[in-house]
C-alpha cells in the first residue's frame, strides 16, 4: 500500500502545482484543433511555453554569437588594462629621476 499513497501523494502535487491544469488545458486545445499538427509533443511543448525548434536554433545562435562577443571584449579590455597599466607607470630611463 506504500506505492499508493506515494502515487497519491505525488497526484497531490501535481494538482497544487497547477501541472495537471495546465496539461488538461493544453489537451484540450489540442483536442479543439480543427486541423491537427504534425508533432503533437512540439504543439504541447509550445503549449507549455517551449521554444520551437526553429526558435531554440536561433536562441543558441544568438548565444553563441554573444559568447563570441565577450571574449572579444574581454581581450579588449586586457589591452586596455595594459595600456593604462603602461601610462600610469611609464618606464623610467636609467639617466633621468622622478620627483615626486
Amino acid at each position: 500500500m506504500a506505492t499508493d499513497s506515494k502515487k497519491e501523494a505525488f497526484r497531490r502535487f501535481l494538482e497544487t502545482a497547477g501541472v495537471i491544469d495546465m496539461l488538461t488545458k493544453s489537451l484540450v486545445q489540442l483536442y479543439e484543433e480543427p486541423e491537427k499538427p504534425g508533432n503533437a509533443i512540439d504543439y504541447v511543448r509550445t503549449a507549455f511555453g517551449a521554444p520551437t525548434p526553429a526558435e531554440f536554433d536561433a536562441l543558441t545562435a544568438d548565444k553563441n554569437g554573444l559568447e563570441a562577443k565577450v571574449t572579444e571584449l574581454e581581450a579588449h579590455i586586457k589591452e586596455l588594462m595594459a595600456k593604462i597599466e603602461e601610462l600610469e607607470n611609464p618606464p623610467n630611463d636609467e639617466g633621468e629621476e622622478t620627483t615626486d
